[in-house]
């Protein structure tokens, strides 16, 4: 092992250690001061989950969040030096976690929370001009076929809870009556995407989430339309295509 794997490694082991060979240049006690960098490390990277799920923290508390936090960052330190993508791992952990079972929302909240971080970090596109669109629904008898390209910041998450509503309530001014009004059992299904510099997340129905969800995997637009039927008698194929022209997700149509 390399004198750099041994100083990472000491850095969130349990119980803590410091790394064999360490010294000061002033030949103070080296593990005294080891330990105040590795609990800045430490603290770095529970704020960085703090910043990255803000509305699961609200859920569960400040200090049940850190607690939880820093079990992950022990057990899954960073893969890249870009902050603002640590944590994908983080909502399967809450999953996982048996304190939190007692909210079984949790680990999707995170997954919503994750999904906008994303979303704010993809690339950018331009979204079809309306009069190419109208070109086509000119022609009826080949929009089935139509392939659509859409936006690289669109995510789709389909939950058993209500994680809109749980992430919107947060963004009332007056957050507990907000979430009086939440059926943490009521099944919803998100639409998160970048416009401009904003992140905005939709709420949709099963069979929009499925019809986008195939588009995605390249399927052309009759197809998707068979699937999101299957997944939701009531899907309106009108209602999706409006949403996704409205908020600027198709970026390409293709035969």
């Amino acid at each position: 092992m390399s004198h750099h794997q041994a100083f990472a490694d000491s850095l969130l082991a349990m119980p803590p250690a410091c790394p064999p060979g360490l010294t000061a240049w002033n030949r103070s006690d080296p593990a005294r001061r080891f330990a105040v960098y590795r609990n800045n490390v430490m603290v770095s990277l529970i704020d960085a989950l703090a910043d990255t799920f803000p509305v699961t923290q609200a859920l569960v508390g400040e200090e049940f969040f850190r607690a939880m936090a820093s079990l992950f960052a022990r057990a899954h330190p960073p893969r890249s030096p870009v902050m603002a993508h640590y944590g994908d791992g983080f909502p399967g952990f809450i999953e996982d976690f048996q304190p939190a079972a007692s909210l079984p929302y949790l680990a999707d909240v995170a997954r919503l929370e994750m999904l906008r971080v994303q979303a704010c970090h993809a690339a950018d596109a331009d979204p079809v001009p309306p009069e190419r669109f109208a070109r086509l629904l000119a022609d009826p008898a080949r929009l089935p076929t139509v392939r659509f390209t859409l936006h690289p910041s669109l995510r789709i998450l389909l939950s058993t809870h209500a994680v809109v509503s749980l992430w919107a309530a947060h963004q009332e001014d007056d957050i507990g009556s907000a979430l009086e009004a939440v059926n943490t059992a009521q099944p919803e299904s998100a639409l998160v995407l970048r416009a401009g510099l904003e992140v905005e997340t939709y709420l949709v129905t099963a069979g929009t989430a499925a019809f986008v969800q195939r588009l995605q995997a390249v399927c052309c637009l009759g197809d998707a339309s068979e699937q999101a039927l299957a997944a939701d008698p009531g899907f309106e194929l009108s209602d999706a295509l409006g949403l996704l022209l409205r908020c600027g997700a198709i970026t390409g149509l293709a035969p």
